[in-house]
């Protein structure tokens, strides 16, 4: 049988309709009805049952159907897992993450990657935020999607995956709870808690910053190592955090409040990596997951463009 043969009757099996099979392969519906005649010619009975309200497969056109699919799919993954290796896509690939947001997206793409590319495991975990670059530079994970500013010379910063509005977290006893927004002038009158561990100031300084914009002092509270003491101390009242608008819908529970930043500048979370240790899994992984998120058209062009020319 010829690839498209296959994957005629496959598709037909499924959809139960010509129409839809023949915009699913991309052929004719005259294509769909010849090919499937030329099977039953072949195979001397028929594959399936035709009327002009619906299309069922027969007993034989079932068992063909149970036979041929199985070993189809083996046939698909073996040409998927030729053409990573020709291009050097196998191995593993280490993936860090610093929210649960990022996370769900990351795993998301992790699905279809492995579906293009068997051969290589995909490995995602979170990094914490005391220790942002720490597991990158010891080569514990290879890529990394985590918040902007980055100056460090022995990292690369690539494209942006996404961006979230920022709203800061706080308790729902806290006075800004009544309100339905909040500025960044708001700020000196509420204690934000931090990040502590090795975070490079710059960063601290850009996602909490101790100054409003008017030049008013913003209290600080305690600096956190782990994202879920951040939860456990805006619960108890010690302090509000900004994060990203996703998290009122992975960390929402009785106590707490999100309430937008009004005149904050959106969080971005973009692709990093060290600086001379790009792979063709790395790559392709990026660009995969550019055009998952961003859609086609979006920002997958800045990392073509970023690898323009380069070998694996």
């Amino acid at each position: 049988m010829e690839r498209q043969e296959i994957e005629i009757f496959l598709a037909l099996a499924e959809e139960l309709h010509f129409g839809r099979t023949a915009d699913r392969v991309g052929v004719s519906q005259s294509r769909v009805s010849q090919t499937v005649a030329r099977l039953e010619r072949r195979v001397g009975a028929k594959l399936f049952e035709r009327t002009s309200r619906r299309v069922t497969l027969t007993p034989i056109g079932e068992q063909f159907r149970g036979d041929l699919a199985p070993a189809w799919r083996g046939v698909e993954e073996a040409l998927a897992k030729a053409m990573s290796a020709g291009r050097g896509i196998t191995g593993s690939l280490r993936i860090g993450f610093s929210g649960a947001f990022t996370g769900h997206l990351l795993h998301r793409v992790a699905e279809e990657f492995g579906r293009r590319h068997p051969g290589v495991d995909v490995q995602i975990r979170q990094v914490q935020i005391s220790d942002p670059y720490g597991p990158l530079r010891s080569g514990d994970v290879e890529l990394q999607v985590t918040e902007p500013p980055l100056t460090e010379t022995d990292l690369t910063l690539g494209p942006v995956l996404v961006s979230q509005p920022r709203v800061l977290l706080m308790s729902s006893s806290h006075p800004f709870a009544r309100r339905a927004s909040v500025g960044l002038e708001d700020l000196a009158e509420a204690t934000l808690l931090t990040v502590g561990g090795s975070v490079p100031s710059h960063w601290l300084d850009h996602h909490f910053p101790r100054q409003t914009p008017s030049g008013r002092p913003i209290p600080h509270g305690q600096a956190i190592t782990h994202w879920e003491d951040a939860l456990s101390l805006v619960l108890a009242g010690k302090g509000v955090t900004p994060v990203a608008a996703a998290g009122a819908h992975y960390y929402s529970r009785p106590g707490l409040v999100f309430r937008p930043l009004s005149d904050a500048p959106r969080i971005e979370y973009a692709f990093i990596w060290r600086t001379g240790h790009e792979t063709a899994r790395l790559r392709e992984f990026t660009r995969l997951a550019l055009r998952h998120v961003g859609g086609v058209g979006g920002p997958a062009h800045a990392v073509e463009s970023l690898w323009d020319g380069e070998g694996a």
